[in-house]
Parts: structure tokens; sequence; C-alpha cells
């Protein structure tokens, strides 16, 4: 049992850190664009850093949980179902420079493309979805303390990666993305706002 609740944990912790792996890049676009080495060399280490460093703050409350119910792992069962049904059909809309952002890294060496057919003319960001449905899906079923804490911290700096995303898409790719961000939410239907409102 304990290697199952580490395993979630350890897990989480990624999920959890990838709102700053993110936040790392977007601020900072044109920043690495001037890289003469590939950004990856730096952005990889940190954000192993960051998975560390959750796993460091968070150790003290491992294995508590909250509860511990087999009823928990219904919700979080439909959450992970979600979450895998989501990222296949984003698969087939998006390509590997889009996934790992070399599209925003490096411009020059991939297609400058906005995706909007798909699941992504439903919301805008589907991977972020489909990354805190995971993320939920994992502390919801778990109970762990260690994780109901990383997924609030995921919460927060998401809302900021996101709000970051937005304004270098509209850079990106003007009234476009302004025009697509009018149409579509962001993660969920009642959170509809334009870009240029971030």
């Amino acid at each position: 049992m304990i290697t199952l609740l580490a395993l979630a944990w350890i897990i989480g912790a990624v999920y959890a850190s990838i709102p700053l792996f993110w936040l790392a890049i977007h601020p900072l676009t044109s920043f690495w664009q001037r890289q003469p080495r590939s950004p990856y060399i730096y952005l990889l280490p940190f954000w192993a850093m960051v998975i560390s460093l959750f796993l460091l703050a968070t150790y003290r409350w491992f294995p508590r949980q909250i509860y511990r119910t087999w009823i928990a792992l219904i919700p979080a069962a439909a959450c992970f179902v979600t979450a895998i049904a989501t990222y296949r059909r984003i698969s087939k809309d998006f390509g590997r420079p889009l996934v790992i952002g070399q599209a925003e890294l490096q411009p020059a060496q991939h297609e400058q493309k906005l995706v909007t057919t798909g699941i992504h003319g439903r919301i805008r960001h589907p991977f972020y979805f489909a990354h805190f449905l995971m993320l939920l899906a994992l502390t919801v079923g778990s109970g762990l303390i260690p994780l109901f804490i990383l997924s609030a911290i995921a919460v927060v700096t998401g809302v900021l990666m996101i709000r970051m995303e937005e304004r270098e898409l509209e850079r990106r790719f003007g009234d476009a993305y302004r025009e697509y961000s009018r149409r579509v939410p962001a993660i969920i239907p009642w959170l509809r706002s334009s870009s240029s409102a971030l």
C-alpha cells in the first residue's frame, strides 16, 4: 500500500510541477530564442529541480492521508479516464514540437501553427485540462495530504501560466488568436474570456 501511495505522490509531484516548467518558458520566450544552445539544456534540469523541491517540501506529510476509502477511487477513475481520452484526442492534432514547446522556443525551425480544430475547438488548453485531471485523479484517489498541497500549488501556478501563455500566443498569432479566444473557453466553459482581458 505504501508503495502505491509513494508512486502516486511522486507522479503527482511531476504533474504539479508542469505549470512552473511552462512559467519558465512563456514570459521568457524572446530570451530563450536568442540562446545559441538548446534551451532544454537549462529547462530540463530546472524542471527536475522543481520536482525534487516539491517532493522535499511535502515529504514531512507523507504518507498521511485525509481519508482512506475505496469510494474515492470512483471519481479518481473518472478523472483518469477523461484525462487519457483527452490526451488521445490531442495527439490527433498536436505534433511533438508543439507538445514540448519547440514551436515557441525555436520558431525558425518549426512551423508556427495555431490549432483550432478537434478538441481545441472546444477548449483552448486541453493539455492543461488533462494534466489537472490526472493530478486530481491521483489526489482524490489517494487522499494524500502532500498531493492536496501540490494540487493547490498547481492550480495557482497553472492560472498564472495560462495567462502568460495566452499573452505569448496573442503576440505570435495576433488577431487570429484573439478571435479564437473569443469563441472558445480556456479550460472550462464558464471561464470564457478573451485573451486580451488577461
